[in-house]
């Protein structure tokens, strides 16, 4: 008879082999109905004879590790890629994913938690306040909002459900695959026709793990992986440690001359700004957010959140107008 598999695993199984069913828990009840204490009634009062299901540890180990290098294998060809998981990132993926559920679409985050500086508000206050009409992103995405006298913005009661909302959902679709703890080292190029390198085209990311980047000086040949892409969305923020990552390397490879330099801060004019600039850089590369002050030499908006998100829909809509563009140029 055969050891319990608490005891014994088989040696392996091939990635391709994963046999699973998701399951999509009921939704929450209104408040006031009695199954709201089902969760409390399964488990009270029964601690004492409490025990979970028996598992060996290398179960846990190849749950994990089958899945994560599938998703690997999978998104080595993606038609989209976008760096950076904080606000326009993610606001990006959000509609690009629920607009085109056919696209393959890898976010790359180089922090272990997505959001960027989206989990607070401005100074470590915890309210986000957003520019009319970025309601409207709100309002597809299910963020209840406040309106103060003023009726020229709106604030979310904590930045936190703004953004825990969002990456809950974008990391709902089917088609979109996270890797945090993941950095942008470099960009795959593909030669111009007249060799010009202003005319270069993007065609994917060069990765590796953050904590291997964060060691380059003190370890050497530690090379990068690659993921493929007809498009890459850039939303690296403004200059910082990975900020303006895509920014500063189209200018070490004289793409562009130099970079514009982002100027202080004036909420009137820098949003305005980021959200109509947003669109195609270089062939192949759309920039939004933050990282286009750095190109353009915009102002900073601070703390306020409308452009991130607005950005983020206008990258989605030049996405499909760039994807269908490379779609047509490979089937002639």
């Amino acid at each position: 008879m055969s050891p319990p598999a608490a005891i014994f695993e088989p040696a392996s199984v091939p990635a391709s082999s994963i046999k699973s069913k998701v399951v999509v828990p009921e939704t929450v009840t209104p408040a006031g109905e009695a199954s709201q204490t089902k969760l409390l009634d399964q488990f009270a009062g029964k601690w004492e004879q409490f025990k979970f299901a028996p598992i060996r540890e290398s179960q846990v180990s190849r749950a994990m590790t089958r899945r994560y290098f599938q998703d690997l294998d999978k998104y080595a060809e993606s038609d989209v890629v976008i760096i950076g998981a904080g606000s326009c990132g993610l606001s990006t993926a959000y509609v690009l994913a629920k607009a085109r559920p056919d696209l393959k679409i890898a976010i790359i985050e180089a922090n272990v938690s997505p959001g960027g500086g989206a989990w607070l508000g401005g100074q470590l206050f915890s309210a986000m306040v957003m520019r009319r009409p970025a309601e409207a992103f709100l309002e597809d995405l299910g963020v209840p909002y406040e309106e103060d006298a003023n009726p020229n913005y709106v604030v979310v009661k904590h930045a936190s459900l703004f953004t825990s909302t969002l990456l809950s959902k974008v990391l709902q679709f089917p088609n979109v695959k996270l890797f945090n703890a993941t950095t942008v080292e470099d960009l795959v190029t593909r030669p111009a026709p007249d060799n010009n390198p202003e005319n270069v085209r993007i065609a994917g990311v060069v990765t590796n793990w953050t904590l291997v980047s964060l060691h380059h000086d003190d370890h050497s040949c530690m090379d990068p992986n690659t993921i493929n892409a007809p498009l890459v969305i850039s939303t690296t923020g403004h200059d910082g440690p990975f900020g303006a990552f895509s920014a500063k390397r189209l200018v070490s490879m004289t793409a562009i001359e130099k970079l514009g330099g982002m100027r202080g801060l004036d909420m009137n004019s820098a949003e305005d700004a980021i959200v109509k600039s947003t669109r195609e850089v270089s062939k192949g590369l759309i920039m939004g957010g933050m990282e286009l002050a750095e190109i353009d030499g915009s102002n900073r908006m601070g703390p306020t959140f409308g452009a991130m998100v607005l950005s983020g829909v206008k990258a989605a809509e030049e996405a499909l107008k760039v994807v269908d563009e490379r779609k047509r140029e490979c089937a002639e």
